[in-house]
């Protein structure tokens, strides 16, 4: 008797789980009913991403610097240039009266989806922002495909619109990409060290190009953190 109270009680267990796995498995594939060449794992992650950003808002990681004593850079970034990933260059001072929020990014990351909040918000704030987007594979081997492929991806998939840069490493290192290595070194921007968190840390500088922002990951391109920092 006691065992077959134990067989009807794991029989409704699975039962229950097959009926969630293809409750989830709908929602995946109608997130992603737009979505073009995109693997298995980033369509799930894709589908996740709501739930990853409930989480982290509920941990409290949603870490953001400000330069709340307006200090000035020691280089200027106008003196750099963006290596982007369709072979031109990018002269940061042709950017001057903008703001410049600049992002490192990956494909196959579970936050990917933010390309659309961040082409949102370029498209949204255009006359007075430009987002500049860089691909690494610095974490968790999340960009390993090659620029041709990556702009393919993202315009497919978020269509995206705003420069993406050649990829690079954007963490500290011998060949980390000169801008980031301006971005999170105070001797360069003048106050902050903070290094990229994670795919998608985001980086805000002013239409005078001093550095005013870092946001972690997990603060959204269009949450009320960036909406107000754009103000």
């Amino acid at each position: 008797m006691k065992g077959n109270k134990t067989y009807s009680k794991l029989k409704r267990i699975l039962v229950v789980l097959l009926i969630l796995m293809i409750i989830f498995t709908v929602y995946v594939e109608a997130v992603n009913r737009n979505s073009k060449n995109m693997t298995g794992r980033q369509k799930i992650l894709k589908a996740a991403y709501p739930f990853l950003l409930w989480v982290s808002n509920l941990k409290g990681k949603n870490k953001m610097l400000a330069n709340e004593k307006n200090v000035q850079p020691l280089q200027s970034l106008y003196d750099l240039k963006v290596a982007l990933n369709n072979g031109d260059s990018l002269s940061l001072s042709s950017l001057k009266g903008k703001k410049i929020l600049l992002v490192n990014t990956a494909s196959d990351c579970g936050y990917t989806p933010q390309y659309n909040d961040l082409e949102i918000l370029y498209e949204k704030y255009k006359d007075t922002l430009i987002v500049i987007g860089f691909p690494a594979n610095d974490f968790g081997g999340q960009e390993k495909e090659g620029d041709e492929k990556i702009a393919q991806f993202c315009k497919m998939n978020f269509g995206i619109t705003f420069p993406l840069a050649k990829k690079s490493t954007v963490i500290k290192s011998p060949g980390q990409n000169i801008i980031f290595k301006w971005l999170t070194d105070e001797k360069s921007n003048g106050w902050n060290n903070q290094q990229p968190k994670w795919n998608f840390s985001k980086y805000l500088v002013n239409e005078n190009g001093a550095l005013i922002n870092y946001f972690d990951p997990s603060v959204s391109p269009d949450g009320e953190e960036i909406k107000k920092a754009l103000q």
